[in-house]
């Protein structure tokens, strides 16, 4: 399946035939690196690598943060001696947002490196693609291609109580058996329900940490003077909230690299929570 929706994705380009899965978590090449772990890393047929992430809410610097990722894959390549002649190959980065940049017009913005004059391609080694679900707003009959069509799947999948679709790609009636609920097996259906949990448990820290840093801060403004008490309640709000974000982390078993790297707090920090 995602053979399938990669190939719609750069229809006209390119025909992946074969995927492999590579282990999404990856270390640093020196102890003091820092580590990271993608949605789906993979590699096709003809050895790019493609970063596949799902981001549901706004984070800040998640442009960089794509950039690093992407970057990562490339370093990863590197081959140790001296005959290594820095045969990269591609790395494409797909990133789903369920939020908006605050530029985003338009749903699927495609980032290449180019002559900033003449707009030609400068090298196809590195390709990020960005799609804002928010922003795609079309009905089931109104979707005028796969690509489309795609995306109104991922977009509803929690919803739909049909798969669209099925007789026009038959790709979209094996999504329909696999992701059903009722064919998951009880540990299958135990562990979705413990990742539901985390995922809810997580965001629910978020707003409450988000919500208490900022009545805090509206607080001590009000005693200090509004202007000064804005700015100084918003830093420590956003402290206090990443404290409590990496405690309630820690409470759930993520891993001290894992809660650093979500939450930019130095793991000295985390093991003092």
């Amino acid at each position: 399946m995602l053979i399938d929706f990669l190939n719609d994705l750069l229809k006209g380009e390119r025909v992946i035939t074969d995927l492999t899965f590579l282990n999404n978590e990856q270390l640093p090449k020196y102890n003091e690196g820092r580590g990271l772990i993608y949605d789906i890393y993979c590699c096709t047929d003809t050895g790019e690598k493609i970063i596949v992430e799902m981001q549901n809410k706004s984070q800040l610097h998640f442009k960089e943060r794509a950039l690093y990722y992407l970057s990562n894959a490339i370093v990863q390549q590197a081959e140790k001696g001296n005959e290594w002649r820095f045969g990269i190959k591609a790395v494409y980065g797909v990133f789903f947002m369920n939020f908006l940049f605050d530029s985003s017009v338009k749903l699927r913005t495609d980032v290449i490196l180019a002559d900033r004059d003449t707009g030609e391609l400068f090298t196809d080694r590195m390709r990020q693609i960005f799609i804002a679900l928010p922003l795609f707003q079309k009905e089931e009959e109104e979707c005028e291609n796969d690509f489309e069509r795609w995306i109104y799947v991922l977009k509803h999948m929690d919803t739909l109580d049909r798969m669209p679709f099925k007789a026009r790609k038959a790709i979209f009636e094996r999504l329909e058996r696999i992701g059903s609920m009722a064919n998951l097996t009880p540990k299958q259906r135990a562990q979705y329900e413990a990742e539901w949990k985390m995922y809810n448990d997580y965001y629910n820290t978020l707003d409450f940490a988000v919500e208490k840093g900022m009545k805090k801060g509206m607080e001590k403004g009000l005693q200090e003077g509004l202007q000064k008490g804005k700015a100084e309640g918003k830093a420590e709000g956003r402290q206090e909230e990443k404290h409590s974000i990496a405690l309630n982390l820690k409470k759930l078993g993520v891993s001290i690299e894992q809660i650093a790297f979500a939450t930019g707090l130095s793991i000295e920090e985390i093991e003092k929570l």
